[in-house]
């Protein structure tokens, strides 16, 4: 008689520093991160360079840390949405769901310590970027797998690379439009300008084929049809690190230019966040925000984070059935 594979989840996400003190170690491993500063012979100072822009970069980042509580709420956030997935999957699939950050705990190598203890043989990585990106997916993989090799733990292995027009997905991102739909005005909604905002990338990832940004139009062009808004909308990027040239336009000049063009309610959707972190409850909320009052828009409101919302919640039950039935 034979046994059952033993099965896990794994989720793959960014991370972010639970304390003040654990700022700028968590940007020295951001930048320590050979699919984020990848130039010719970069091993020879990838790591004093990393040193030298996270002790820079440290106390303005701290600062938008200590207007959003101190800490990032990500790894709670993301511990919800292993929960809600673990209680989805019951039933459907024996497995059960870790955690593992990019650049924070918990750490991908401990989440590998912990299934190869427990003699976990079959493992689904599930990013919570539901666009492929080197910089994003492609680099929690690899990380996985340097780990793993560390460890020498070596499971049956399944990768979801990108879910970026899931028909769950797409439903969870419209079920949260018409809600900050709903808390405008009904004789003001026509007034209404919607902004698709997504984490950018540097160009030189997009012409190196990096399939991001058609990826993130796709999951706008399906969010647009879905949803029959019959209001206008824009594309746009934000969150730009570096002299280096990125994608285009960014969140700020968009909203200027809106603005200039006498657009008087903004409702910001965040593409490619699945949980609030500092790029929406600091940028959006705070910064973007108080830039769009300034310039004259009179509404200004951003979509709720998807966090445990049951339709994307589904969404990631059906991608992980997909790979273990």
């Amino acid at each position: 008689m034979t046994t059952s594979p033993r099965s896990a989840v794994v989720l793959l996400q960014l991370g972010g520093p639970d304390s003040l003190a654990a700022v700028e170690p968590f940007l020295y491993n951001l930048f320590c991160d050979p699919d984020i500063i990848d130039l010719p012979l970069a091993f020879l100072f990838r790591k004093p360079l990393a040193r030298m822009i996270s002790s820079r970069r440290a106390p303005r980042v701290q600062e938008y840390y200590r207007r959003i509580g101190g800490r990032s709420p990500i790894a709670r956030l993301t511990q919800r949405q292993a929960a809600a997935l673990e209680r989805n999957l019951a039933g459907k699939l024996d497995a059960g769901v870790r955690v593992a950050m990019r650049y924070w705990h918990p750490l991908t190598e401990q989440a590998i310590i912990d299934l190869k203890e427990n003699k976990v043989d079959r493992v689904v990585l599930l990013p919570l970027y539901p666009q492929y990106s080197r910089s994003t997916t492609g680099s929690s993989v690899n990380e996985w797998k340097r780990a793993a090799a560390r460890v020498g733990y070596a499971p049956d292995l399944r990768v979801v690379d990108e879910y970026c027009d899931h028909p769950l997905y797409i439903r969870a991102l419209v079920e949260h439009i018409r809600i900050a739909l709903r808390r405008v005005r009904p004789v003001e909604r026509g007034n209404v300008h919607i902004v698709f905002s997504a984490h950018g990338t540097p160009m030189k990832l997009v012409r190196a084929g990096d399939p991001y940004k058609q990826q993130i139009e796709r999951t706008r062009d399906a969010v647009v049809k879905a949803g029959d808004f019959g209001l206008p909308h824009s594309l746009c990027f934000q969150s730009k690190v570096g002299p280096q040239k990125w994608l285009e336009p960014s969140l700020l000049d968009t909203i200027r230019h809106l603005a200039a063009s006498g657009v008087s309610h903004v409702v910001v959707v965040p593409l490619a966040f699945v949980s609030d972190h500092s790029e929406t409850l600091y940028e959006i909320n705070m910064e973007v925000r108080h830039q769009a009052k300034t310039l004259g828009i009179r509404h200004f409101d951003i979509t709720p984070a998807l966090h445990t919302n049951p339709s994307f919640i589904g969404a990631l039950t059906d991608l992980v059935v997909q790979k273990l039935a």
